[in-house]
């Protein structure tokens, strides 16, 4: 069997910057490439987004930069849910009749079954062939999109999990000012930041299950020497990740935790002293947040890579007409290229994707301006691949996160996740390994 090309962040510097599955049959309907080429007009390009880091704003500005210096298109921005998943969701009902966008934003768990159903175009060849380089993007950004030699979408929104904390919170507990260097010493922490924060509220909020708990508590996992899976085998049952599961459940037996559907607003709410959240909420958190945010790295003992990428990408589909993909990864590289990637990182906290970007004077100006921001950049060496079965099982972060949701409500945790790592592998065996090259 051939093995997934996975993304390599191990040599980046910080000089150098920088999910509900789909169902089985995902990327898998009729195509509606046919003779209306998707349903598209070739001098409009439809872009369908999310809006990602609050973002819609941001994307309207630069897709007039772009209309502007190209007179003869237009840019059509669709609303495609409120979610990745929300988007892949459209994107799935699209292939099987519907009318095809010219541009998609992909993220980490949803781009490998597409691409892996032959739904999206080789970006590479596309670049190639209208002679746009790739060469300055963010060699680990860019290659997290890689399949057998070809990329299926280019960065754009890209991120890492980070340590939020409640400075405020922090100072009243009598704490230094900093991140916890390990989830251990959180635990010591943790009563005093209980007290701190009073009747109602918590020493930590995390996401559930229904949204990112999957991605976030994979570095907790990492943390304690598990993980979710060794290539494809399924590893939630190993003894690091059910030590990891453990803790978290053992946190909310002692009230220390709380999990929502959106613990990304009730930090910032001031619900919970601490939380680890996307870097793509950044500017969010420090808008809406009442108190003095704090950002730390996440806790990695003894140097262990701690930090999951996230976020996502922009592909073009495969059924659409030449004409089509040629305008639409002229608007793509113009919506990554290093003024915008920057415009929109400073927007929203997401990453820049340009390595050229850290050395453009204005972005160093902001940097130092920022600290916060500059962060997520700092950690990134402390960044490792994310294992296969979140990122690439149709709806394995689903299961991941329901487990946990079960962990976390009192379920047997080794029980637990000895169930998950059969289901895991039966959904390897069913539906991803028949189309993996032999």
């Amino acid at each position: 069997m051939s093995t997934l090309s996975r993304r390599n962040l191990f040599g980046l510097t910080a000089g150098a910057v920088v999910t509900a599955g789909l169902s089985a049959c995902a990327g898998s309907g009729g195509s509606s490439s046919g003779g209306n080429n998707g349903g598209g007009d070739s001098n409009t390009i439809e872009f369908w987004s999310n809006h990602p880091g609050k973002s819609k704003a941001t994307e309207q500005k630069l897709i007039a930069e772009f209309e502007k210096a190209n007179p003869n298109l237009k840019v059509k921005l669709v609303d495609a849910g409120k979610s990745y998943p929300d988007v892949a969701q459209k994107f799935n009902a699209a292939l099987s009749g519907g009318s095809l966008p010219d541009v998609v934003i992909v993220s980490d768990t949803t781009w490998f079954n597409f691409a892996l159903n032959d739904r999206l175009a080789d970006m590479s060849a596309l670049t190639s062939e209208n002679k746009l380089s790739t060469d300055d993007y963010v060699k680990g950004l860019y290659d997290d999109y890689k399949y057998e030699d070809k990329h299926y979408a280019l960065p754009y929104s890209r991120s890492t999990v980070i340590f939020y904390y409640n400075k405020d919170a922090w100072k009243k507990a009598g704490l230094p000012d900093r991140a916890p260097t390990s989830w251990d010493e959180f635990e010591q922490w943790a009563p005093k930041l209980q007290s701190a924060m009073g009747s109602g509220k918590k020493a930590i909020v995390l996401d559930d299950g229904s949204d990112y708990l999957d991605w976030t508590f994979q570095s907790i996992a990492w943390s304690y020497g598990g993980g979710y899976s060794k290539d494809w085998t399924p590893t939630m049952a190993s003894e690091g990740t059910v030590k990891a599961a453990t803790k978290i459940q053992g946190w909310a037996k002692k009230g220390w935790m709380q999990t929502s559907k959106d613990s990304q607003a009730d930090f910032a709410s001031g619900i919970g002293a601490c939380a680890i959240e996307s870097t793509g909420g950044l500017a969010g958190v420090i808008k809406d947040a009442s108190f003095k945010v704090g950002i730390g790295f996440l806790p990695a003992p003894g140097g262990i890579k701690t930090v999951p990428t996230g976020g996502a990408g922009l592909a073009v589909p495969k059924g659409i007409s030449a004409e089509r993909q040629k305008n639409a990864v002229k608007f793509i590289e113009f919506m990554t290229n290093k003024d915008n990637t920057i415009t929109f990182s400073q927007a929203t906290g997401y990453l820049p994707v340009r390595t050229s970007a850290m050395d453009d004077a204005k972005e160093k100006a902001y940097l130092e301006k920022n600290p916060e921001y500059a962060v997520a950049v700092k950690q990134l060496p402390k960044a490792r691949p994310q294992d296969n079965v979140r990122v690439f099982l149709p709806g394995g972060g689903i299961d991941i996160g329901t487990s946990l949701d079960k962990i976390i409500a009192g379920s047997d945790v080794k029980s637990t996740l000895e169930a998950l790592d059969k289901a895991l592998q039966a959904k390897y065996d069913s539906q991803i390994k028949p189309k993996l090259k032999k």
